[in-house]
């Protein structure tokens, strides 16, 4: 399933880049892409939305809400 994660702290392409590689070491997580721009993590994953704010929690940022993704291309 395709979810969204909206967080808070992620400042650059760095923090970004380092979202995305904490989501992808999870078992379950097939995709993971950050934009710190919006503030959004986009997460192909099978894994539990608490897994999931557990891991951006651990990588230092603060997860706002979870939401399933909706959009044109599914």
């Amino acid at each position: 399933m395709k979810r969204v994660i909206e967080v808070e702290g992620m400042c650059c392409k760095r923090c970004a880049e380092r979202a995305e590689k904490k989501l992808l070491l999870l078992e379950g997580v097939s995709g993971a892409k950050a934009n710190f721009k919006k503030g959004v993590i986009f997460v192909e994953t099978t894994l539990p939305d608490d897994a999931l704010a557990g891991c951006v929690t651990a990588a230092g940022f603060t997860v706002t809400a979870i939401r399933a993704r909706k959009g044109i291309f599914g």
